[in-house]
């Protein structure tokens, strides 16, 4: 495919484990060959690309003999990801250096990228590499990851790879070409070669399947990869990775396009998969947001969970969620708060108040 052109100076690329392994649990050796030679073409050109890489549990779950594909359990999953991560890394690092390049493995938890500081420190390695010419290949830490504390796809891994990377492209590859207007096996399907704005029409076409079995991301997580990597500034393309050299074809797919990068704490701050909590917003502090206001106690109605000052936390609005940001108060103050004018808040916490539930500085409208 020929997004992101070759001046695009950094470039993730993700690849599905319907890609990398065949049914019977072998590794695709002949195609990731030929995308290893893809990686080494554009490295050439002044182009420096990561690689998030599926397939360590699929691979695992073959030389252990686990049923269903290592996905029976979680134990099943962790143990299968830890045997199938060593072959995994193996087979990157001999395909790349038959192109000349030098592989690094990055294995990396939700907390490492949604922790602040773990995230920046990550985001530092994943430069360090790059800058010193090898591929890092990356994903998820499968092998400690609990359900409650995992991606649980490698789609929006790539997206927050993409902003820790400051890379400025993102290519999902899978066994699929690309965003429809409905399930591509229905009779009549449509493809949507280019969207300007992910909205909630877009959002409706989303399927959930995943049709080779061995993933866990179906179109529903690209999507959502697309939205984080377009507010990191990095457009987004979905394309087939069912032809030799993938990097390389002018196949169809489809493009995200971004608009204009947000400020780097505000892309995470947006790009970001857990919150301790939520504070939900009448439809006139809904508007404010949007206009740029912070979030006045006034225009809260409700909050749940629970949270600390500095947490970050969802605002709702009437139709759904409205921006991300980092929470002025706790949780219990919060809710004493709600629906209170300026003047009454500091009778009603014997302190002097702060001047909003969520500044405008420490949010990411969605």
């Amino acid at each position: 495919m020929l997004f992101p052109p070759p001046s695009c100076r950094r470039l993730v690329v993700k690849v599905g484990s319907a890609l990398l392994v065949d049914n019977d649990g072998s590794v695709r050796r002949s195609w990731l060959a030929g995308l290893a030679a893809d990686i080494a073409a554009r490295a050439v050109e002044g182009q420096q690309i990561a690689v998030v890489s599926s397939g360590a549990i699929a691979l695992g779950a073959r030389r252990l003999g686990l049923p269903k594909g290592g996905r029976a359990s979680l134990e099943d999953a962790q143990a299968a990801a830890a045997v199938g991560q060593i072959a995994l890394s193996q087979v990157w690092a001999e395909l790349l250096g038959a192109s000349g390049l030098t592989a690094a493995q990055m294995l990396v938890t939700l907390g490492d990228l949604e922790d602040r500081r773990r995230y920046l420190n990550a985001a530092a390695t994943l430069d360090r590499l790059l800058a010193l010419g090898t591929v890092p290949v990356l994903n998820e830490n499968d092998s400690v990851a609990t359900e409650e504390i995992r991606f649980g796809d490698n789609d929006r891994l790539a997206a927050r790879v993409a902003q820790a990377a400051g890379a400025g492209g993102v290519v999902l590859l899978s066994d699929v070409d690309g965003l429809y207007d409905r399930n591509p096996a229905q009779p009549g399907a449509n493809h949507i070669g280019r969207v300007e704005r992910i909205d909630s029409v877009i959002e409706a076409m989303a399927d959930r399947g995943s049709s080779s079995g061995m993933g866990s991301g179906g179109m529903v997580s690209k999507i959502a990869a697309a939205r984080i990597a377009n507010a990191a500034g990095a457009s987004l393309a979905i394309a087939s990775g069912r032809v030799d050299h993938p990097l390389a074809a002018d196949a169809r797919h489809t493009l995200f396009v971004a608009e204009r990068a947000a400020p780097a704490r505000k892309a995470w701050l947006a790009g970001g998969l857990t919150a301790a909590g939520a504070i939900h917003v009448d439809a006139g502090a809904a508007s404010a947001l949007r206009a740029g206001a912070s979030l006045l106690a006034a225009g809260a109605i409700r909050v749940e969970g629970r949270f600390a000052r500095g947490d970050l936390v969802t605002i709702e609005g009437p139709v759904g969620t409205i921006a991300r940001g980092l929470a002025e108060y706790d949780a219990a103050d919060a809710a004493r708060l709600v629906g209170r004018r300026s003047d009454e808040q500091a009778t009603l916490l014997g302190y002097a108040p702060r001047a909003a539930l969520v500044h405008r500085n420490h949010m990411a409208l969605l």
